[in-house]
């Protein structure tokens, strides 16, 4: 995006500066966003990966104010790496999201478990921290991952949605951590809200959330169809299945594909929909 360079802090709302990481690939988008919220004591959300071009460009956007909180949304590696190192060189304390470390063998569309993460304090749904003039209350919504929190902003009317709701595509769901189940219900989750604006960690704010999560849930429930009408005609394997539903697809997310494939089916063999056969998934007698 022209109008939002790397390492550039960008004032996004009275309360809300934004600062982008110089990690773009086809998986993040442009990169990883690290909102600094707060005016004269503050709280970064989302610090990013372990960067020292990242790293140096937060404590310039900081500028010297105090830093009250250290925000995880969750521990991919493109999301809280830099929290240590960050939390060195300001004293803040980590807070956020439980620390979470499985190993996923599948092919992804994110990075990976940060190993590294230590929060000094966890915070369950609905508890709040504060600084002068605002307020953030986590969220929990799983689905992506199992540990995923967004934050909300009441003052500025904001949810912070880490990568459960991204500006520019929709959401991974690889298992075994991540669960079609619990994604689907934490879309419900913010449908039943209120929130002004959602800012996200990869892509633009998302200004209309709620006709966009309906969307998103429409989205999967498109996918579900295909994945039935597929399988009514025939048994089929996971990457079958994929070559047929992504025409198009760029090569590089057709792993990723399949992993959310196999989250819809694993979500559907709960609700006794579909069984495997073999290596092939069919719909249930």
């Amino acid at each position: 995006m022209n109008d939002f360079p790397t390492g550039v802090a960008m004032a996004i709302d009275p309360l809300v500066t934004r600062v982008l990481a110089p990690n773009p690939s086809p998986f993040s988008y442009t990169g990883t966003q690290t909102y600094l919220v707060g005016t004269t004591e503050l709280a970064v959300i989302d610090p990013g990966p372990d960067e020292p071009e990242h790293l140096d460009a937060l404590i310039a956007a900081i500028a010297g104010r105090k830093v009250i909180a250290i925000l995880c949304t969750h521990t991919h590696r493109d999301h809280s790496p830099a929290a240590a190192p960050l939390k060195a060189l300001t004293g803040a304390p980590i807070i956020g999201c439980a620390p979470l470390t499985l190993r996923d063998d599948g092919p992804r569309a994110d990075a990976a478990f940060d190993t590294s993460y230590s929060p000094d304090r966890v915070l369950t749904d609905g508890e709040s921290l504060a600084g002068p003039g605002w307020t953030l209350t986590a969220v929990a919504t799983p689905g992506h991952t199992s540990n995923h929190l967004c934050f909300a902003l009441p003052e500025s009317g904001a949810l912070f949605t880490g990568d459960h709701v991204m500006g520019w595509s929709t959401t991974v769901v690889s298992p075994p951590d991540g669960d079609m189940a619990d994604f689907m219900a934490s879309l419900d989750k913010l449908m039943q809200r209120d929130d002004r604006i959602y800012f996200p960690a990869h892509g633009e704010p998302v200004e209309k959330p709620r006709r966009f999560v309906r969307g998103l849930i429409g989205h999967r429930k498109q996918r579900e169809g295909q994945i039935l009408r597929l399988l009514k005609a025939e048994p089929r394997a996971v990457p079958d299945l994929v070559e047929r539903m992504y025409v198009g697809l760029d090569p590089r997310l057709m792993g990723a594909a399949g992993r959310s494939v196999l989250a819809h089916l694993i979500e559907l063999r709960a609700r006794g929909v579909v069984a495997e056969d073999g290596d092939a998934w069919r719909v249930a007698a």
